[in-house]
């Protein structure tokens, strides 16, 4: 039987039944699908865009690799990772809403394939992919192990993971304007935006809950990955882990 501990899980500050964290997580991402994109331009200043293009300029993409995009929302890794000369795209993620809104948004690209399946259970057979990524969703998933041996699983060998994901700043002044900006205007945007004022309270508390860039470097180490790496960028808002199946 578990423990009490291991019966909750952190919701942003909040702590909630493990069973329950899912539903809560696509509440929140139903809310705010139609306006995500233009939320994200609105609060990184379009800075995400060049973060996702690091991942893709990382990850180096090749036209006889295939590309599955974990937590893949509105499709725009799945994207740029075509453009980039990666060979096809098979997004998947647990939230209709946006998958609809990718979908809608990517209409006529015809190498990209779209499927609601949860990062804890990919519909792909073991060996499927020489690429996967996953931006900005690690830490929304409940069981973050199970998900990561999931990426790892559909991977071929020599095949390689990258996660995009916000993370622990190390410079205590931009710290202290992050915060500041974070819970002090984000939440008032996206009232202002989407009317969901709670929506991206939660998410700024789920990036203070997520692991450290040590502790998921390990995360990665105890599914299997080798030559693990990760790069910090804007001084650790957000940080890019790559993995290798060896």
């Amino acid at each position: 039987m578990l423990n009490k501990d291991k019966q909750q899980i952190d919701f942003g500050y909040k702590t909630v039944k493990r069973s329950d964290k899912q539903k809560l997580v696509n509440n929140v991402f139903d809310s705010v699908a139609n306006k995500y994109d233009l939320m994200n331009d609105l609060t990184s200043f379009g800075i995400h865009r060049l973060w996702k293009n690091n991942l893709i300029n990382w990850l180096a993409p090749q036209k006889n690799q295939n590309l599955a995009d974990i937590a893949g929302g509105t499709g725009d890794i799945a994207k740029k990772f075509l453009k980039a000369g990666g060979g096809y795209a098979h997004v998947y993620d647990v939230n209709k809403a946006m998958l609809n809104k990718g979908q809608i948004k990517n209409e006529g690209i015809k190498k990209i394939k779209w499927t609601i399946a949860s990062a804890e259970n990919i519909p792909s057979p073991e060996f499927s992919f020489e690429r996967a990524t996953m931006g900005f969703g690690l830490r929304n998933i409940t069981d973050r192990i199970k998900a990561l041996k999931e990426v790892y699983r559909i991977l071929k060998p020599g095949g390689r993971f990258i996660c995009l994901e916000f993370s622990h700043v190390e410079n205590d002044i931009v710290k202290k304007l992050y915060d500041t900006w974070s819970f002090n205007f984000m939440p008032l945007i996206g009232k202002k935006v989407t009317g969901e004022k709670e929506a991206y309270s939660y998410l700024v508390e789920s990036i203070r809950q997520f692991p450290t860039q040590p502790e998921l470097t390990e995360m990665f180490s105890e599914v299997g990955f080798s030559r693990i790496k990760y790069r910090n960028l804007s001084s650790g808002i957000v940080a890019l882990h790559s993995g290798w199946k060896i």
